[in-house]
């Protein structure tokens, strides 16, 4: 590999710059599944920049219960190590918060990768308090929203005082915002953080307007990290992105004037509860701030009279 002048690492000479990796596929849940198509320059990348925002070196030893089948461990953990010289450690075939745990402990890890309930599973771990986590300092929280509350307690009861919150989709390899080990509390609990390296991201209204900081809208995001398309699905891509080449994502979220981003939900999943526009996300964070809940997910449900009403399906500790 080498490093160009502006950052950007290239792959070995015999490949092209468009040449595809792999084609991972996403949205299954909301449709037929769709192959996002990534090359070698998306991954390669990706991958480096994000263990360089945690700045890895060949002394760190990072933890990855992501599997490695999503761009979360192939990407940011595989790759991240590999660009780095750090060391990869897989503590079990299948997530078992326990097998995290010994790990961490055993190999004296200094990250760990995780979705949210990965992390609450590791906390809420009858034994948690047995095991040494002194060595942990950063690592990355994403995949689905993290709670604010949960985050906290990873920095406070984990020893991770340099965590991460990356946002991002397979489509863009994953990652096109991430908070930096040195922001201030507020930003690493309550933001996604700012737009990599060589990437842009904007926030526009329905007619693609950019909204002033802090009003909501869709997140588009163009560079490196753009997909080269769906596999066989010209239409759907087209869909997707549009001819400046910017990736609509479909997230709903806000920016501050400091560029800092925070999702507050998805375009579907916004809920017009008698003309009023709720956001599920927001709803949630103030239900994980009661101490006698695990988790929660908010969801819209049909209603004569407002046309939508709020559920919420909450676990309790």
């Amino acid at each position: 590999f080498f490093q160009a002048e502006d950052g950007i690492r290239d792959q070995p000479r015999s490949r092209g710059l468009g040449d595809v990796y792999k084609r991972q596929y996403t949205s299954g849940t909301t449709g037929f599944p769709k192959g996002a198509t990534l090359s070698h320059h998306n991954i390669l990348n990706n991958g480096y920049f994000c263990a360089s925002t945690m700045n890895f070196t060949e002394h760190d030893r990072l933890v990855i219960p992501v599997p490695l089948y999503h761009c979360f461990g192939m990407v940011m953990g595989n790759l991240g190590c590999l660009s780095h010289g750090a060391c990869a450690i897989y503590p079990s075939e299948g997530f078992e918060p326990e097998a995290v745990l010994k790990a961490v402990q055993q190999e004296k890890a200094t990250a760990v990768y995780g979705v949210p309930t990965m992390f609450i599973a590791a906390l809420d771990h009858p034994e948690f308090n047995e095991f040494d986590l002194s060595n942990l300092r950063t690592g990355i929280m994403a995949g689905s929203p993290c709670p604010i509350e949960v985050m906290k307690q990873v920095i406070d009861k984990m020893n991770m005082t340099e965590v991460t919150i990356a946002y991002g989709m397979t489509e863009t390899s994953p990652v096109s915002f991430h908070t930096a080990v040195d922001d201030e509390l507020e930003r690493k609990v309550g933001t996604v953080g700012r737009t990599i390296p060589h990437v842009e991201s904007k926030i526009v209204d329905t007619n693609g307007h950019i909204v002033a900081p802090g009003e909501t809208g869709e997140i588009l995001t163009r560079g490196y990290n753009v997909m080269l398309g769906y596999w066989d699905d010209k239409d759907k891509t087209s869909e997707a992105i549009d001819a400046a080449g910017w990736m609509h994502t479909g997230d709903l979220g806000t920016m501050d004037e400091y560029g800092y981003g925070n999702v507050v939900g998805r375009i579907k999943d916004m809920v017009i509860r008698g003309g009023e526009n709720v956001y599920p996300r927001e709803i949630e964070e103030y239900l994980y701030r009661h101490e006698a809940i695990q988790d929660v997910q908010v969801i819209g449900v049909p209603d004569e009279r407002f046309g939508e009403e709020l559920c919420a399906w909450i676990c309790l500790l």
